[in-house]
């Protein structure tokens, strides 16, 4: 017969973890398959593993750095909220972080069931403060349900029932209480997710596997026909975002994203906070998190291109918001790559599952992307999801390569026709050197402009404009039909109007197109067909 613990301690924090991800794992399709509210996207039980996974992995990550001791169990609940804040994808996964560290607060002063029971009810009041408008039937009301059923506290394992059993009662009453539910025939996912994850406590803690929550059935939810509450429509895009800034600015934030769309949940605290909203127009949401302080890890995705699971999707990776933008409305799901942050397996594979598509075309856009890329296409393609590699090495392969995108066709006669058209465009980069260093083209020093042609360096100068023309003329020189010029939000304004000028007047047949990366991306692309 397994110990029963009297508290929570750090092993069995990390065994909750693992048991949190392996319910979700095996209930994911389930959870995905009932997501009606807030829109009808079914990822929530994908974005809700998602989430503790990066919870799982700090408290792994925890134990590893105070190997051969375990880590004290302040320490790995601490790792276990900053790993979910950081991973949090979607609605519900963003609340459930809020959960998770709300809670956290709480048991780093004690395991015991009566601190448990706390944990439970500051975590219920944290996640509800954190929604700018929160709806009953909701992950919220299982989370409260779950505080209020083990309020009076007593010992560690009857909490953790306790607080099981009322998310369980809890969900099962969700269609009662949000009509969208009630006519789809399903109760809340998130809920669901949450009731797993409180499931998975009480097995670290007794061995002993709950029983399942006794949900009403079901018919197959068809999601285009599930729209959210209040209305046939919605905002087109979800953004998400980690951002760095200070309670003041938060507040501030909080307001004006408030003000452009819905489901505004942001979490967090301490300098660092996860903002998740739906909106009409995300680089105005992602403005919002520029002037409040710095955002990063900047995921935006256009529900419109994933009405169904099914048919075909494009997945690229950009340097900058602008371009992310700009593929968004094309219809492509996008992932926004920060200098210095480079994305992991993890998240391009997230990206293909947010797609939801049966087909999905992968575009990398980054020479060095191209072996986490392969990795991610081959962690989707085991869940089912065929998915083609184009390996793009700049954006402006990847800008060439959507013009040409055609979901009715083939897929293989997609992928050829997108392939070709990355393959027929030469790139080029402007960059400014940071030190002394050899290249190809001689030694340059810090703060020489560096003229990158297919990734070599091929111009050294001192004037941004002026090595332009002369990594333009070279790449020209070869000849060409259209120049494509990927411009910087720090990249002086004159620079696109003078290239465009001299590309007029020089290269008569030549047509030029001019797009801005937004912030964080190069100071210069050029794309030459």
């Amino acid at each position: 017969m397994p110990r029963v613990p009297q508290t929570l301690d750090a092993e069995a924090v990390r065994s909750w973890c693992a048991g949190a991800l392996a319910a979700l794992g095996r209930e994911r399709e389930e959870i995905d398959a009932i997501n009606v509210y807030p829109v009808a996207d079914g990822d929530t039980g994908t974005n809700l593993y998602l989430t503790v996974e990066s919870a799982a992995r700090a408290a792994d990550e925890a134990f590893a750095k105070r190997s051969p001791q375990a880590p004290d169990v302040a320490e790995i609940i601490r790792a276990m909220a900053h790993g979910a804040l950081i991973g949090a994808r979607g609605n519900s996964g963003t609340i459930l972080s809020q959960l998770l560290r709300g809670m956290s607060a709480v048991l780093a002063e004690g395991g015991d069931g009566d601190h448990l029971a706390r944990a439970l009810a500051s975590a219920a009041e944290a996640a509800r403060r954190a929604v700018a408008h929160p709806v009953e039937g909701t992950l919220l009301t299982v989370a409260d349900a779950a505080a209020a059923a083990c309020a009076a506290g007593g010992e560690l394992v009857t909490v953790a029932r306790n607080a099981h059993d009322g998310a369980r009662t809890a969900l099962d009453a969700t269609p009662g209480q949000l009509d969208v539910l009630r006519r789809a025939g399903v109760v809340d996912a998130g809920g669901r997710g949450l009731v797993a994850v409180l499931g998975a406590l009480v097995e670290a803690l007794t061995g002993e596997t709950p029983a399942p929550s006794a949900e009403p059935p079901h018919a197959p939810v068809v999601l285009g026909d599930c729209p959210p509450e209040g209305g046939s429509g919605g905002p087109a895009y979800e953004v998400i975002y980690l951002l760095e800034a200070d309670d003041t600015a938060v507040e501030t934030l909080k307001a004006r994203l408030d003000a452009l769309g819905d489901s505004l949940v942001v979490v967090g605290g301490d300098g660092l906070w996860n903002v998740h909203v739906h909106v009409d127009d995300a680089g105005a949401a992602v403005e919002a998190g520029v002037e409040a302080g710095r955002p990063y890890r900047i995921r935006v995705t256009h529900f419109e291109a994933r009405p169904e699971p099914a048919g075909r999707a494009v997945v690229a990776v950009l340097p900058g918001d602008g371009l992310a933008g700009l593929c968004a409305e094309a219809g492509a799901t996008t992932l926004v790559a920060r200098p210095g942050e480079t994305p992991t397996g993890t998240d391009l594979a997230e990206a293909i599952r947010r797609a939801h598509a049966r087909e999905v075309v992968l575009l990398p856009n980054d020479t060095e992307l191209r072996q986490i890329a392969a990795a991610a296409a081959e962690q989707a393609r085991a869940e089912g999801i065929r998915v083609a590699l184009i390996p793009t090495r700049a954006a402006v392969q990847g800008i060439a390569a959507l013009a040409v995108h055609e979901p009715d066709r083939r897929f293989d006669e997609d992928v050829v026709a997108m392939t070709a058209a990355a393959g027929a465009t030469r790139y080029a980069e402007l960059a400014v050197a940071e030190r002394q260093s050899f290249t190809s083209a001689g030694v340059c020093q810090a703060g020489d402009v560096l003229g990158l042609i297919e990734g070599d360096v091929a111009v050294i100068g001192q004037d941004l404009t002026a090595t332009a023309v002369t990594v333009l003329d070279r790449m020209l020189s070869a000849g060409g039909e259209l120049v494509t010029l990927v411009v910087a939000d720090d990249t002086p304004a004159a620079l696109a109007t003078t290239l465009e000028q001299h590309v007029r007047t020089t290269y008569l047949a030549v047509d030029t197109t001019v797009y801005h990366a937004g912030d964080g991306a190069p100071p210069l692309l050029i794309g030459v067909e």
